[in-house]
């Protein structure tokens, strides 16, 4: 790519090749993916996402993730153009709606985001959110399309604890990969008891809009005077150092939406920081863990 050395991007990628994640069937991923939430919504930002998504495949930030609700099949559709060609490089997601989640429909369902992403597989597939279709119904839909060999494997979004364990009371439930779930250091709300059940059973966290999708979140990550401080000591940025912070437990994995070759780099760049003990206790005061059970929180 443009603007960036060879030798730096060579630098980048091998760090990123030692953040990894493991699934529950052994399965090493990397830590920092791709989300693509609101790509495809804007015609005049297609080649621009599209790079952006090459480039991170390029870097090792082989997971993207999607869903048919990303702009109504836009963002699959902008995905299938993306890794058109180089499928196999690809650690593919996409995410089911709850209303489409029962045996009636889902198997409609993926085959619809398959065609969008011009694919015969994923490699995983989410339950965005828990709907009104019981959980022993989804498990069987989402076993049902294991067997035919439309997806790899499958797991939910949106779980809080309650949930979770629900799901691994019913048959199968407990082949669950995955809980995609929103976190970031500005919200820890899982980390009361959500992140030690996942730890426990051996279940990695998906972390998405690990930089806080705009609000007033994502404002007080850029102008934290902890964050500006510890950003300045690794000549990075604020947002640099979160996702950083995020991805320190080797249990998370991170999936930023970047839209700009730009904002690949830096999500690639922030990998490689690695945090002190004594700047992890400087963020730990600056935003504090939760002190009591609090509703999921979600966006």
């Amino acid at each position: 790519m443009k603007g960036w050395d060879d030798l730096d991007k060579q630098a980048i990628h091998q760090a990123l090749q030692q953040r990894t994640i493991t699934l529950p069937d052994g399965t090493r991923l990397p830590a920092l993916g791709q989300g693509t939430w609101t790509s495809g919504d804007i015609k005049a930002n297609k080649e621009q996402e599209i790079e952006a998504l090459q480039l991170g495949i390029e870097m090792g930030m082989t997971v993207i993730d999607t869903a048919e609700m990303y702009g109504d099949g836009k963002s699959e559709r902008l995905v299938g153009e993306a890794i058109r060609g180089r499928r196999d490089e690809v650690f593919l997601v996409s995410k089911v709606y709850p209303q489409n989640a029962g045996l009636k429909q889902i198997k409609k369902s993926c085959e619809a985001s398959l065609k969008r992403l011009g694919t015969d597989s994923l490699d995983l597939y989410l339950l965005h959110w828990r709907g009104r279709v019981s959980l022993e119904e989804m498990v069987e839909g989402m076993e049902s399309l294991k067997a035919e060999g439309k997806i790899k494997r499958w797991g939910v979004s949106n779980f809080d604890t309650d949930d979770i364990e629900e799901l691994w009371s019913v048959p199968n439930g407990q082949n669950c990969a995955t809980n995609q779930v929103l976190y970031h250091i500005g919200s820890r709300g899982i980390e009361f008891d959500l992140m030690d059940w996942h730890e426990k059973n051996n279940i990695p966290i998906m972390a998405y809009s690990p930089l806080a999708q705009g609000g007033t979140h994502r404002r007080a990550l850029t102008t934290n005077a902890a964050l500006r401080e510890i950003a300045s000591n690794h000549n990075a940025a604020p947002l640099q150092i979160a996702l950083a912070w995020t991805l320190r437990s080797g249990n998370v994995q991170a999936i930023p939406k970047a839209g700009q070759a730009e904002h690949v780099m830096a999500n690639a760049q922030a990998a490689a920081i690695e945090l002190t003990q004594e700047e992890l206790t400087k963020l730990d005061e600056a935003f504090p863990g939760p002190g009591h059970k609090a509703p999921l929180d979600v966006i």
